[in-house]
């Protein structure tokens, strides 16, 4: 009740519309080509996707979130669930054997922009946060767990998860860490040092390109009826923006796997299942968008070439690697810190002192303590 109230930023060179345009066209594809769908699926199989019980359950277990442009709020929903269950449910089941979303009702999305420092004074300071119509996620979570994780099990031989540790039943930060620190030490038992490339990929989320994406969708085992309803739901979106109590006009966006949506951190890890390192031995290892590359020793020389391979992969995907925000990491066995030449840097920008967050950092085994340290070089 005495919860603190977040207070309003006004900036005068500032305007809803103004932030609308810029989040448009940070998710514009210049070379935009709409996704071909499948003509085998079975327009006219209807399936109890979701029964009228479990449509009850979920929307008498929906959390307070904020309400979309449709102008249902989640407690609308929950209270009145003995009545709306059962039209819900046939809606939804509809939706998916239809392979059809509501275009204005589930498609635009509000953005509120929330403030990256302390003094924005332009558009790229302030972090778009989507907001999504209720019914629209519910049917999203639906098709996440009743048909995307299971084919994730089954990826086919052009696909990898193995070394993706987000958005899976099975990821965590956790194991994204133990992944890439056991990966790092097995390396540095055969070699005098060890570089991971942290990279970064501008505006990941906003930039993915939708046919290329539905390339990697159409090779997982899921029905055509959900293919095409996933090829339908990227298509025709659009956002406003409210700013400052004032909310723009809608924009269209044509890339982007929707922020704010339930579908987007899956379809993220779909699209970037192809991104493999070219050089046997380098090992990638994936948290949703932040990617690492880990490089012995032994394949030093093979640096530039996998950057190579990660631009020309950005390039098809419409991403931006990062390069000035990428990180060279340098990880040695502190016993033979004295004995260890490092490899010149690849990104010179990123070697820098100390007190910066883009530091070359070597970790093995204290002296002292024989803990784990992370000492600067």
């Amino acid at each position: 009740m005495t919860g603190r109230h977040q207070q309003p930023v006004t900036v005068c060179s500032i305007d809803a519309n103004s932030l609308n345009e810029h989040y448009a066209n940070i998710s514009n594809d210049t070379a935009y080509t709409l996704p071909p769908s499948k003509f085998t699926a079975n327009q006219e199989w209807t399936c109890d996707w979701v029964t009228d019980y479990r449509m009850f359950k979920i929307l008498d277990s929906l959390k307070s979130t904020s309400t979309g442009l449709d102008g249902l709020p989640a407690w609308f929903l929950r209270l009145g669930a003995p009545v709306f269950c059962k039209i819900l449910a046939d809606l939804i089941n509809l939706s998916i054997s239809t392979s059809t979303v509501p275009l204005l009702q589930w498609k635009p999305a509000r953005i509120c922009p929330v403030p990256k420092t302390s003094g924005p004074t332009q558009p790229s300071n302030f972090r778009p946060i989507s907001v999504t119509p209720v019914l629209s996620r519910i049917t999203e979570k639906t098709i996440v767990r009743d048909f995307l994780y299971p084919a994730l099990n089954n990826p086919p031989s052009t696909l990898s998860f193995t070394d993706q540790y987000a958005f899976r039943p099975s990821g965590s930060t956790t194991a994204a860490l133990v992944a890439l620190l056991h990966r790092v030490t097995e390396a540095l038992e055969t070699n005098q040092y060890v570089v991971v490339l942290a990279l970064d990929f501008s505006k990941a989320f906003d930039t993915v390109r939708h046919c290329s994406l539905m390339e990697k969708v159409a090779q997982l085992d899921l029905l055509d009826n959900v293919y095409n309803w996933l090829v339908n739901f990227f298509h025709g979106h659009s956002h406003c923006t409210r700013f400052n109590g004032h909310t723009s006009h809608l924009l269209d966006v044509n890339a982007s796997i929707i922020q704010g949506s339930a579908i987007g951190p899956v379809m993220y890890v779909v699209n970037a299942a192809d991104l493999q390192a070219v050089t046997p031995g380098n090992i990638m290892v994936k948290y949703a968008d932040d990617t690492y590359l880990v490089i012995p020793a032994c394949n030093i020389d093979s640096r530039e070439r996998e950057i190579s391979n990660i631009e020309a992969w950005s390039l098809v995907n419409n991403l931006t690697l990062n390069q000035s925000k990428s990180a060279e990491i340098v990880f040695t066995d502190s016993r033979k810190r004295r004995l260890v030449q490092p490899p010149p840097p690849l990104l010179p920008a990123n070697r820098v002192i100390p007190s910066s967050s883009r530091s070359i950092w070597s970790v093995g085994v204290c002296d002292n303590c024989r803990g784990t340290s992370w000492c600067c070089r």
